[in-house]
């Protein structure tokens, strides 16, 4: 790794939004205005909602070029367009607006790029749904929110678009919610993501309470450092993890696969799951003060890196299988953007993972759509032949994952194992090392899932006929296959994507030099040793319906999460639910208790003094007359005590 400066990340001036950025609220308002018209329009939307929402993020999709090329002619390329004022109070003004800057430009076309080709692949996928206006209206929410969340101009700005993320998940996860394991695994991820979002806000609060701001500008420019800086660096990744996926909140996101297909390539290949890696390298700043925030950053990516390579061996669902792999790289991105000065490979890894895992989701969609919605790769085998296309494409996803060059994977993770050892010391070593141990994994669970699903014998169930997918679903494959075998070689060597987003996440630290060569040499002899394992496991001889591997102890921990489900239960939901317990016992009997008693008392001392209102003359007469005794005694009383 080349010697280079030492700095943070750059401070930079923010100009107004002029010529064709003026417009940027286009990139919001388009996918916003389809998911209000689909909406509110219901079934009469049936026929041709779902175009008009594939349209309109696809204009959403070709302003973005424009912005792209737009923003890359300009000298200051961080433009801010001012919106409203949305909180004028003494003492706290919040204005509404949008921050288009290379991070944030990057996002963008990630976001409505895939999108776009996640949309025209749900026409296919959802074409006999019928409530499919529904799901694109979702969609479309879901689109729009992460736009917010990656243009907001401020933390409280994206925290707007975190939420919107959420709900519009959940809703997307829940899509079939009569099935009772899609609601509970939307539920879940509801709560899980609440638990993190409960991080972001504190910090938000922090930030006000002490800065005075949320603002980027502010926040940044504000010279936050010390206990501050950790503070706030520790709450903003607690909030990272809940939406990305990353221990101890990473439960969720298998789950997740409860949802529709498209909905799976949506959240765990370029969008939600993103975030969190957004918005650590968009406070880079934050972290860059705070080493030890930033050390807690690493530790979290390399431990779930490893979890997800665990659980992913022990599955057979194929879409399970894949979300554990999101888990892991995610993992891996956490990883990168932990480190002084490899932001960027973060942000590349990500970019490339969005190719490739979109690629796979969707082409593992192909399958169950050709398969009967079956899952199990234990009833597949043998589909390459009947299903070509599926097959090309998902071979190409498995080369990238696995990092074989050229293919995306090797110019993104081969880069983060680099950074890891380009540290230096006892901890370069570890997360090195563990970094190289997971893409050896890696290579083993992807290269099973791919011999268990494409060769070997047909283990297809009784009324199987598999079939090629119609071309609304293997168009987007087709492209995302050539953006996981290219995108790489396009962004990775000639280290344009570091110079592009240099002014938002500064210039690369020094370390200490590491054989690139040397690295990049040992991590394909790792992958291949894991690739091979896999073959001569499963591609060699016939694959059992019940696995011997299916009772080990290992399998069993790794498919009950580690019993991090378990955990999360005693940590978060027990005490929750004892807390609710409790309260709900001092509100009954203690707050109503109160009242009730209270009023108990006064109607019963009411009824009782209404007792002495007889209503008869000679009754009045004697109470009058035992009044008269009672003064006339008390006063005689006085008299003799003088």
């Amino acid at each position: 790794m080349a010697d280079v400066a030492v700095l943070s990340a750059q401070k930079v001036t923010y100009v107004p939004a002029t010529g064709a950025l003026s417009a940027l609220w286009l990139l919001v308002v388009l996918p916003a205005a389809g998911a209000v018209v689909l909406l509110l329009s219901g079934r009469a939307s049936a026929k041709w909602g779902p175009y008009l929402a594939t349209g309109l993020v696809g204009s959403a999709f070709v302003y973005a070029l424009v912005c792209f090329f737009s923003l890359k002619g300009l000298g200051e390329r961080s433009v801010d367009l001012h919106l409203f004022s949305w909180i004028p109070v003494a003492g706290f003004q919040v204005d509404a607006g949008l921050l288009l800057d290379p991070l944030s430009m990057t996002f963008v076309l990630l976001i409505t790029g895939v999108g776009l080709l996640i949309h025209v692949y749900s026409l296919g996928y959802m074409e006999h749904d019928e409530r499919k206006h529904t799901f694109f209206a979702y969609l479309n929410l879901f689109i729009a929110a992460m736009l917010i969340l990656v243009l907001g101009n401020s933390f409280l700005a994206l925290y707007v678009g975190w939420e919107g993320v959420g709900l519009a998940s959940y809703l997307l996860i829940a899509f079939w919610y009569w099935k009772p394991e899609a609601a509970t695994a939307a539920k879940k991820a509801f709560i899980a993501n609440r638990v993190g979002d409960v991080g972001l806000s504190l910090a938000i609060m922090v930030m006000f309470t002490r800065l005075g701001t949320t603002s980027f500008q502010g926040v940044f420019g504000s010279g936050v450092h010390g206990g501050t800086a950790t503070a706030i660096g520790l709450l903003l990744l607690l909030g990272a993890c809940g939406k990305s996926g990353q221990f101890p909140l990473q439960t969720w996101l298998p789950d997740a696969m409860e949802g529709p297909t498209p909905v799976s390539a949506l959240i765990h290949a370029a969008t939600m799951v993103t975030a969190g890696v957004y918005l650590i390298a968009r406070s880079t700043p934050v972290f860059s003060a705070s080493p030890d925030a930033q050390t807690v950053v690493t530790i979290i990516g390399a431990v779930t890196l490893v979890i997800g390579c665990l659980i992913g061996c022990a599955y057979d669902d194929i879409k399970k299988v894949l979300a554990y792999s999101t888990v892991s790289q995610i993992g891996y991105m956490f990883l990168a953007v932990g480190i002084p000065g490899a932001g960027a490979f973060a942000i590349l890894h990500l970019l490339t993972h969005g190719f490739f895992k979109a690629c796979m989701f969707l082409s593992a969609g192909s399958v169950m759509h050709g398969m009967g919605d079956q899952v199990d790769m234990r009833r597949f085998g043998g589909l390459r032949k009947a299903m070509p296309w599926t097959f090309g494409c998902f071979t190409v996803g498995w080369l990238a994952i696995l990092g074989v060059p050229p293919f995306a994977g090797f110019f993104s993770k081969d880069k983060i194992i680099e950074s890891a050892f380009a540290m230096g010391g006892t901890r370069g070593t570890i997360l090195g090392i563990v970094a190289l141990l997971g893409a050896g994994i890696t290579a083993f669970y992807m290269t099973r899932l791919m011999v268990m699903t494409f060769f070997g014998e047909r283990r297809w169930t009784d009324g199987q006929h598999p079939h090629e997918s119609p071309w609304t679903m293997l168009g987007p494959m087709v492209v995302l296959a050539v953006g996981a075998a290219f995108s790489g070689l396009l962004l990775g060597p000639t280290h344009g994507l570091q110079d592009w987003l240099r002014p938002v996440l500064g210039e690369e630290v020094v370390h200490r030099e590491v054989n690139a060569t040397l690295v990049s040499l040992v991590t394909l002899a790792v992958v291949a040793l894991g690739a091979v394992y896999a073959w001569v496991a499963y591609g060699t001889k016939a694959v059992p319906l019940t696995p011997p591997v299916a009772v080990t102890p290992f399998t069993v921990a790794a498919r009950k999460n580690l019993y991090f489900d378990a955990l999360n239960e005693s940590l978060l939901m027990r005490p929750g639910q004892y807390l609710t317990r409790f309260l709900v016992f001092v509100d009954n009997r203690g707050i109503d208790g109160a009242v009730s008693a209270l009023a108990a008392g006064i109607g019963g001392g009411s009824g009782r003094l209404r007792r002495l209102q007889t209503g008869f003359v000679r009754s009045y007469a004697l109470s009058m007359f035992g009044g008269a005794l009672l003064v006339a005694g008390a006063l005689l009383a006085v008299r003799l005590g003088q």
